[in-house]
């Protein structure tokens, strides 16, 4: 309003009369208010400012904002932190998907800032996977771009400057560009003169990065000091300290310092898992498919969002010979170990995936490489075409170890290939369940991208882990059943429906919980190994079909019967349970072969029925006795007993390490 007129104009409006200077004087201020008018409004209804991708809340300034959003948004690399409310350092295009307001088409959004959490916690979301997050000293919420009745947004938004306010000298300054006004020319002025414009001018205007020309024009520009009247922009007021330089989207140096560092996540606890990858580095494989190969890890170490409160990553390549990329404790983030897949080289040779297996089982999850025991062990292997060894016996013995064993096979036999594979099925055989839930099949490398959300999903749903050890399903259990004269036919029925019903608790297969029994008098017999049957139906109908024996009691030597025949032929790592059940006092010692029994690691369980003597159930369970002996007073009380000894067997299993 109070822009000067040309030297021209003035010049004409002195040579007229008195009264005629201030009438057309009078017009020119009206005129002046209309093109004014006229601005503002034009301004008003200007398009919401759009963003790309990758802007992030922090960098703009204003507290409240409607934006545009372009299409494309929802990528892994535009990364997000938390859920609902957001850390700062989120991009805003992907909260607004995440959050459900926008999908990848892209759309106007109104964000709205709000105080800092003290932390942020990682989910997935319309296909997008938000960090964790400890903290961050700002957030904001997204919500749809419908601006609130009698608000006025920004039409133009004012970012931070991601160096400090003083320039180095010599150093190309950004411009500030004034919002023109009809008639005039803007000039861009240095940031030193953006601090003569009130507090109310910076905060609606933004700061874009110049063109080499505006640089070039701002350089010629003389610094004028604080405090001096800028003609350029049209200001008559004297700068005020302090006044403006948060608002015009300056922040102070510790500030600017904290915002240049990404934040480093803790990891997603929903997804607490420690992870190998074995990966194919055969020559077969070639070049090309072996990058696509390490760009699917990293685009799976990215989802993931490693981290000691979450998810750990290691790598083993295999050829002819596995070897160990990195473990679970060399990176304990995204960023980092992204950066050291794209390290990784290939080593050539065969694809013995089965050497492989082996390798990691024995060697990788150990506590020394990082291995966290109460997280489930997990071990993803990728298979161009197939193996040139077998797989099935060594992924077992991983199962058994606890390892839940996923098999990625890319371009698999095709009907005239299978003849050449060495091990037909080998990926089912490999895996816990048959049910496509530890398999993947995928038909072309160039398609391998699109299994990153369906195997991050599985992985972390840690409760269908059925490889992982449980106290159900990680034990060869051994019945030990008195058959003599005193326990009568009518009761040793009983005895079996209590073997049943305990039988029925645990999770059987050859890979999980195996039974075996044997029955003993003066003399022992086995009823059945741990080999012979492996699914529940089968135990419970070979448990039905054992005939009563009748005889003496020589619990001794069932004992050494047992370890014999049934424990001998434990498969490593398995728990060893004996189950004991008598229903008197032995004939023969039992304080050696219990002892034997404990020290080649046997956990042994007395239940002594009606005449047993206290004594010798103490001696023969594991320390301590109570928690590992049992007296019931009749056989038909028996049942009475299975919780007990279930919750006695798990409680015994929780209290020893993990893995």
């Amino acid at each position: 309003m109070e822009e000067r007129f040309s030297e021209v104009t003035k010049n004409r409006l002195l040579d007229k009369q008195p009264g005629e200077f201030w009438r057309e004087l009078n017009r020119g201020f009206h005129t002046q208010r209309r093109v004014a008018k006229k601005t503002q409004m034009a301004t008003s209804s200007q398009d919401v400012p759009q963003i790309n991708c990758d802007v992030k809340a922090g960098k703009i300034i204003n507290p409240e904002f409607v934006v545009k959003c372009p299409a494309g948004c929802q990528d892994p690399k535009y990364h997000v932190y938390g859920t609902d409310i957001y850390a700062s350092y989120s991009s805003v295009c992907g909260a607004a998907i995440h959050s459900g307001v926008l999908d990848n088409s892209g759309g106007k959004i109104l964000v709205r800032k709000v105080a800092g959490q003290s932390g942020y916690k990682g989910s997935y979301s319309n296909g997008i996977q938000s960090l964790s997050l400890p903290r961050w000293r700002e957030s904001f919420i997204v919500s749809e771009g419908k601006p609130q009745k009698d608000v006025t947004y920004p039409s133009a938004l004012t970012y931070s400057s991601s160096k400090s306010p003083t320039a180095k000298t010599g150093e190309a300054t950004k411009a500030y560009q004034k919002p023109s006004v009809p008639g005039t020319t803007a000039q861009p002025v240095t940031l030193m003169q953006v601090t003569g414009a009130t507090a109310s001018e910076a905060s609606h205007t933004s700061l874009p990065k110049p063109s080499p020309s505006a640089v070039s024009t701002t350089s010629s520009l003389r610094s004028q000091p604080m405090g001096h009247r800028s003609w350029e922009l049209g200001e008559m007021d004297l700068w005020k300290p302090g006044s403006v330089l948060l608002d015009a989207g300056f922040v102070p140096k510790e500030e600017l310092s904290t915002q240049s560092l990404e934040p480093v996540s803790q990891g997603d606890p929903n997804c607490k898992i420690d992870l190998s990858f074995l990966i194919d580095g055969s020559s077969g494989i070639g070049k090309r498919r072996f990058r696509i190969q390490k760009q699917f890890l990293a685009d799976v170490a990215q989802t993931l969002d490693i981290g000691p409160a979450g998810p750990l990553m290691g790598v083993v390549q295999y050829g002819d010979n596995p070897a160990a990329q990195f473990n679970l404790r060399t990176h304990m983030n995204s960023r980092d170990l992204k950066t050291a897949i794209e390290k990784i080289t290939q080593r050539g040779g065969l694809s013995n995936a089965g050497r492989a297996i082996s390798y990691v089982t024995k060697n990788f999850f150990s506590k020394a490489n990082g291995n966290r025991g109460g997280a489930p062990n997990v071990a993803v292997v990728i298979v161009d075409g197939w193996p040139t060894d077998k797989v099935e016996e060594a992924s077992r013995f991983a199962r058994e170890s606890g390892i839940n064993i996923f098999f990625i096979t890319i371009e698999g036999a095709t009907e005239n290939e299978k003849q050449y594979v060495t091990e037909p099925n080998f990926s089912n055989k490999a895996v816990c369940r048959t049910n496509g839930f530890y398999s993947l099949n995928v038909q072309s490398w160039f398609s391998l991208h699109k299994t990153v959300q369906p195997l991050v999903k599985r992985v972390c749903d840690t409760d269908r882990l059925a490889c992982s050890k449980t106290c159900l399903n990680s034990a060869d259990i051994g019945f030990v059943i008195d058959g003599s004269s005193s326990v009568g036919t009518g009761n040793f029925r009983t005895v079996l429906q209590f073997v049943a019903n305990l039988s029925k608790e645990f999770e059987i297969s050859d890979t999980d919980t195996r039974i075996g029994a044997v029955q003993y008098t003066y003399e022992q017999r086995l009823e059945f190994g741990f080999d012979d049957y492996n699914t529940k139906s089968d135990i419970l109908n070979a448990i039905k079909r054992v005939g009563y024996w009748s005889g003496g009691t020589s619990t001794g030597a069932a004992i050494n019967y047992a370890l014999e025949q049934l424990f001998k032929k434990s498969k490593p790592n398995k728990r060893k349970l004996m189950i004991l059940i008598t229903d008197g006092r032995s004939y023969d010692d039992v304080r050696i072969p219990a002892m034997v029994a404990h020290h080649k690691g046997v956990i042994t369980y007395a239940i002594g029925v009606a005449w047993a003597a206290q004594d010798e159930l103490e001696v023969i369970a594991t320390h301590p006795a109570n928690d590992h002996s049992f007296f019931v007073d009749e056989f038909d009380h028996l049942y009475k007993f299975v919780p007990k000894v279930i919750q006695s067997i798990c409680t015994e299993f929780n209290s020893q390490p993990r893995n």
